[in-house]
């Protein structure tokens, strides 16, 4: 049980950075969330055409020169900023920082087709002769870019990856975060996921194909998890990085906390490419909470992972009823009905969201939900309007992916 850890092998949050098509910092987002505004518009992508997509709209020579943006990549450069705007939120003297002992983990789902795409473009205008191939092609599509492209930007000597886990990655980079500051092979970690899916237009061929691309006349309520008029994902770009220190440091210096690391598990399911595994969701959830030393009634919130595609909010909807058992005091929302599916971002950004529920003890909602489906029926599902709250100290973390990855990331108030 995390309860019984020393405060030096006890995780907490001391810093977030974002961006989302809704807000550029965490005041900026959670606004936004409380008062129902979408970040869903219209979009328009290379071969594809007209769509839609949550677009992030940050100030990418806040921390970078034009040489740095056109060297590098649109996922780095958000990596760059939510890093930097973590690291300044959480109060860190970075100059002072031992810059050998900061870890960099961050998640994505994919990462190169979208500069793959461009050169390709590019290169048709020259006949297809690669000696026009950008110099620049392998360091912009190597897995370790975004990770690598932060620490370049910041001076990080420490260890610096990516964690490729699907949509499951932001989560997935978090939960690295916390198990290297345990195993002391850090001593300050910067992790989440960042995603810059929606410059390929891949992806919006891909899910097209399958039937699950979103379509609504009004951009704003394209993306409706449950809802029994669901299309399928909006897909969508941002990232989310964490500050992560061990209590006993944090406290040391006086940081804010966000809250505390209790638990966290991952599995798969082992079934299917696309279709998940309630079931093996479900085992996540209870593994997760058992680590944490938790009963499913206590925990306040739950972060849904729901897509609004037909069978996968589905899916989970059944694994959430078989956890919570419909004991109806714990609430349960969703945070891709305001921005859609921010892929290898979508947990980081998910669990950023909802953590000023601590203070503020209002649940934000699910929006767009006008007739939930039957089939996603979930006690305590809060719809269209925030919902106040008697107690507000424990977040669970829901983010599922393709191939049957499964993750949850459990975090707790922490008193000051």
């Amino acid at each position: 049980m995390c309860a019984k850890l020393p405060d030096h092998q006890r995780i907490v949050i001391t810093g977030v950075g974002l961006t989302a098509p809704n807000g550029n910092s965490l005041a900026e987002f959670r606004a936004a969330l409380l008062e129902g505004r979408s970040g869903v518009r219209p979009f328009e992508t290379r071969y594809f055409g007209p769509t839609l997509a949550g677009v992030c709209d940050f100030d990418e020579l806040k921390y970078q020169r034009r040489k740095d943006l056109r060297r590098g990549t649109r996922a780095g450069s958000i990596g760059i900023y939510c890093a930097r705007e973590a690291v300044a939120d959480a109060g860190l003297n970075w100059d002072k920082i031992d810059k050998s002992a900061v870890g960099i983990y961050v998640g994505v789902t994919e990462h190169g087709n979208v500069e793959t795409e461009n050169e390709i473009y590019l290169l048709k205008g020259y006949d297809y002769d690669t000696q026009y191939w950008s110099h620049h092609h392998n360091p912009r599509t190597v897995a370790n870019n975004p990770a690598g492209e932060i620490s370049l930007n910041m001076g990080v000597t420490g260890p610096h990856y990516t964690v490729g886990a699907a949509c499951a990655a932001g989560n997935a980079g978090v939960i690295q975060g916390v198990q290297m500051l345990r195993l002391g092979e850090c001593d300050l970690a910067l992790c989440g996921g960042v995603s810059e899916s929606i410059h390929t237009f891949g992806i919006f061929a891909s899910f097209h194909s399958q039937g699950a691309l979103a379509r609504h006349e009004d951009p704003t309520k394209a993306s409706r998890p449950f809802d029994l008029a669901r299309s399928g994902i909006v897909v969508a770009e941002g990232g989310c990085m964490f500050v992560l220190e061990r209590l006993s440091e944090a406290r040391a210096r006086g940081a804010k906390l966000y809250g505390e690391i209790v638990g966290y598990a991952m599995n798969s399911d082992a079934v299917d490419f696309v279709m998940p595994d309630p079931a093996r969701q479900a085992e996540c959830m209870r593994l997760a909470l058992r680590k944490a030393g938790l009963r499913p009634e206590d925990v306040d919130i739950v972060s849904t992972h729901a897509t609004g595609t037909t069978s996968g909010d589905i899916q989970e909807a059944a694994a959430l009823r078989e956890v919570f058992n419909g004991q109806g005091r714990t609430l349960f929302n969703n945070t891709k009905s305001f921005i859609g599916h921010a892929m290898g971002a979508a947990g980081a950004l998910e669990l950023a969201g909802n953590l000023p529920s601590f203070e503020d003890r209002l649940c934000h909602p699910t929006i767009n939900l006008d007739q939930i489906d039957p089939e996603c029926e979930i006690p305590g599902l809060v719809a269209n309007k925030p919902k106040a709250m008697d107690r507000a100290e424990v977040i669970l973390n829901n983010s599922f992916g393709m191939l049957g990855i499964n993750s949850v990331v459990i975090v707790k108030r922490v008193e000051q």
